[in-house]
């Protein structure tokens, strides 16, 4: 799944962006339907499941481990699951592309099961630090041999019994909170997550929708979440809603685009998830909800959004985590708004699958926009609805958001902008350019 071939891209100053897009399933919750249905009992569906690089990563080391997964001709994935405690010794490495979720979340399963996997990855991911999942991890009992730094190549030798463990996350993290979480479904007891600040609560969710015995309670300590192990998972059907953080990049792109209304069908608004949403419409975006539903336990709606002036903010830094993964083209919109933005409390992007912090100051001061960076975040002077000046080859640094969020920026610039590799948009939105062009009407 590595990058070889650098896939250069130029992106030109667009006319109006007008239609309807179906953006592809959450990634989050994809990742989770494949590993838990590989967990219950029996045949388990799962309708809408992203069909990017990351997800199939889960679903080929599910595979490794003896679980049965099948995609039919109609789009329907089927997961013939082996049980809690079911998962076999892979044969090979496990191969995780840019995919830090998979990762760290197989490495929480793969913790409490009496077998050892070896997880590799792309340049990109072996840059990232795993640290912060092999703290409790090997707290339970696991026998973790990384490579310098925390990092990939990774040893994973599970320990069976697992130790139950109450662990108080040290940063927001929803990947090691799910981590623990996951290795606890397979430890006698109960295990305890403590999360000060709440995260994405996807795996609550899945979890609970499976039959583990979970339960979440709000404390002075913050979130906590226990979840009783030796769990017996019941198969499930399961709808994946449209990824919001797929979705945020139409919303940006109506949003700053002249003349443009784009109508995005069945978006997840789960609320750990919509920050980014939140933001926009502080800044004055024409969002609109259409149809509001539930959907496999989640809040979904279309969304129409059409060209509206932005007016800069500070955003408020306990909106981060629901939208840590939106905040390279937040920066994006806010660099079209009247005033200057502020965007603390966001350390997360500092090792997202790059410094995203530092990609967006390169990325957006090379095009012209005024910048202030922290280690934290960033403040960006917006024009005002005015075109940036572009005219720049940016580097994605195999960040797919990075390489997504200079395209929405392109749509209204002076002079062109070169993406030096538009290739990682695959791990998350593989058909994001042919969406582009629909929406140009080309």
């Amino acid at each position: 799944m590595s990058h070889s071939a650098p896939q250069p891209i130029e992106i030109s100053a667009s006319d109006a962006l007008k239609g309807r897009v179906t953006v592809p399933g959450d990634k989050s919750i994809s990742h989770r339907s494949l590993m838990l249905s590989g967990l219950a009992v029996g045949e388990s569906r799962i309708e809408g499941l992203l069909e990017g690089e990351d997800v199939l990563a889960t679903a080929a080391a599910m595979r490794t481990m003896g679980v049965t997964i099948e995609r039919s001709g109609d789009g329907i994935w089927r997961v013939w699951g082996v049980g809690v405690g079911g998962l076999l010794q892979p044969g090979q490495a496990l191969e995780m592309g840019n995919s830090g979720t998979s990762t760290r979340l197989l490495a929480g399963l793969i913790a409490s099961h009496p077998i050892t996997a070896t997880f590799t990855g792309d340049a990109s991911l072996s840059k990232r630090p795993m640290g912060r999942v092999i703290e409790p991890l090997s707290l339970m009992g696991a026998d973790i041999t990384a490579s310098p730094g925390g990092r990939l190549p990774m040893m994973v030798r599970g320990m069976n019994p697992a130790v139950p463990i109450e662990y108080t996350l040290p940063v927001a993290s929803a990947q090691v909170k799910s981590a623990v979480l996951l290795a606890g479904l397979n430890t006698p007891g109960i295990t305890r997550v403590i999360e000060p600040v709440a995260t994405r609560d996807h795996s609550e969710r899945m979890l609970a929708g499976f039959g583990a015995t979970l339960t979440v309670e709000p404390t002075n300590r913050g979130r906590v979440i226990s979840i009783t192990g030796e769990a017996e998972l019941k198969p499930q059907d399961i709808v994946v809603p449209g990824d919001p953080s797929s979705a945020a990049f139409w919303a940006v792109a109506a949003s700053i685009v002249p003349g443009s209304e784009v109508t995005i069908a069945n978006v997840g608004l789960n609320p750990t998830r919509a920050g980014l949403f939140t933001a926009l419409h502080m800044m004055g975006a024409d969002i609109t909800e259409v149809d509001p539903r539930t959907v496999g336990g989640e809040p979904v709606a279309d969304l129409i959004v059409r060209h509206a002036p932005l007016t800069a903010i500070d955003v408020p830094p306990d909106l981060a985590p629901s939208m840590i993964d939106e905040y390279p083209v937040l920066f994006v919109a806010a660099a079209f708004a009247q005033g200057r933005s502020v965007a603390r409390g966001a350390h997360e992007l500092r090792v997202k699958e790059s410094d995203r912090i530092a990609a967006m100051v390169a990325a957006l001061g090379a095009c012209g926009v005024v910048l202030e960076e922290f280690e934290d975040g960033l403040a960006v002077t917006g024009t005002g609805g005015d075109p940036i000046p572009g005219g720049a080859t940016i580097a994605s640094l195999l960040d797919h958001r990075i390489a997504m969020a200079m395209t929405v920026a392109g749509l209204h610039a002076k002079a062109p902008i070169t993406i030096d590799d538009a290739a990682p948009v695959a791990t998350s939105y593989p058909t994001f350019f042919a969406t582009l062009e629909e929406l140009q009407g080309k």
